[in-house]
């Protein structure tokens, strides 16, 4: 009788490399996957690779799909400047759906009978991956062993040594997720909310002490050029704005917030990429939005970035959000200029020939073209009306 396949999401960590061998153990064929959203080195790959078959895979594949990430979500959380809690820019929970999105079209492609990922029971992951799951591919096992069975970090690995795999899966201090749209830090300090994270703790270090300007162009809300340098491929874009920020080790921050399953959470982070191309795009759009065009935006922007967050990226309603969002961006056209210095930066100024500030009826506080100071009268006794309506009737509550 035929073995029955099982796609593990692994990513080379402790929980998907005790469940590659656990389940080859079983006797299932097991196909390893890592789902690649820019985060995992060339290294890494090779490593995985090498040492999915160690543990007893019949296949190992890595589905690279940092550009359709890019296409299908970051251009959107650019065009709506979402930081949650306006802190965070939704790094690895935004990845998760993308990579649970590709192991399911995988398992769906193999015919697969089931699906394992290394989620425990107590975070947001597993609610990512089992939603996708099982909408992408219904009627498909889902199987975590992790949670399942509230394996210990030691349970699993005397499991593998005893097995004959052998890795260095020390529990450090801190922990990382690497991602093209930053790197999230648990751990260490973190877990004590009177106390931030030391230096030690970050990855980028400041090698940059000169102030410098960071110019990032942007056509119809895309990033264009970095520095005058064009890019056609916006991860490679997003790359070199990293590489650059990285430098003076700008993005760093920790945010508190509402996890899925309801109870508070708090992870460190560094994002030196997310946190300026937004803020260079939010000071672009200052100047070329309208008023209520950036309202709301604002709003469902908002909202777009908590439905990704909590795993809500297949809600019918997401594309109808993305249309607005990327209707609004029409004219966000020009360079916004930033200037950069170790742990932080300043918004400079912006170029675009679609500046509203430049328009002809006027410059705010110096000189009217468009009306006559009579017309400036007018509207301002007009616009009292309902105020000098309610205190004529109410003079006692005037403050």
């Amino acid at each position: 009788m035929a073995k029955k396949k099982v796609v593990v999401a692994f990513s080379g960590g402790l929980d998907t490399s005790y469940t590659v061998m656990k389940l080859a153990q079983e006797g299932w064929e097991v196909y390893a996957a890592c789902a690649n959203t820019g985060g995992f080195s060339d290294e890494q790959l090779k490593t995985n690779e090498q040492n999915a078959y160690k543990l007893g895979a019949t296949k190992y594949v890595t589905l690279d799909v940092t550009h359709e990430y890019y296409e299908k979500s970051l251009k959107y959380m650019i065009f709506g400047n979402v930081l949650r809690n306006n802190c965070y820019p939704i790094s690895v929970s935004s990845e998760r759906i993308f990579q649970a999105i590709a192991i399911a079209r995988y398992a769906n492609e193999i015919k697969a009978d089931a699906i394992a990922h290394g989620s425990t029971g107590a975070g947001n992951d597993q609610i990512r991956f089992d939603m996708t799951f099982l909408v992408m591919a219904p009627g498909v096992e889902i199987i975590t062993l992790t949670r399942d069975h509230a394996l210990s970090r030691k349970e699993e690995v005397d499991y593998l040594n005893e097995h004959g795999f052998f890795a260095d899966f020390t529990k450090l201090k801190y922990s990382y997720n690497v991602g093209i749209w930053g790197t999230s830090i648990c751990g260490g300090e973190i877990l004590d909310p009177t106390q931030g994270l030391p230096e030690e703790a970050y990855l980028k270090h400041v090698t940059e002490h000169q102030e410098t300007e960071l110019k990032i162009t942007f056509k119809k809300g895309e990033i264009e050029a970095v520095n005058g340098e064009h890019f056609d491929d916006k991860i490679k874009a997003i790359q070199k704005i990293e590489e650059i920020g990285a430098a003076y080790a700008i993005g760093r921050d920790c945010n508190v917030g509402d996890t899925i399953i309801g109870i508070k959470g708090r992870v460190g982070f560094e994002a030196a990429a997310p946190k300026l191309i937004i803020e260079a795009h939010r000071l672009l759009e200052k100047s070329t939005l309208s008023k209520w065009q950036q309202y709301w935006k604002d709003q469902v922007g908002n909202w777009y970035g908590m439905f990704l967050h909590e795993s809500q990226y297949l809600e019918p309603v997401m594309p109808d959000i993305e249309a607005m969002l990327t209707s609004s961006q029409r004219h966000v056209n020009g360079t916004a200029i930033l200037k950069l210095h170790p742990y932080g930066f300043q918004t400079v100024g912006i170029d675009s020939e679609d500046d509203l500030t430049k328009s002809k009826l006027g410059e705010y506080g110096e000189m009217q073209h468009g009306w006559t100071a009579q017309d400036a009268k007018g509207f301002i006794k007009v616009s009292s009306t309902p105020l000098r309506v309610y205190y004529g009737m109410h003079p006692d509550e005037k403050r």
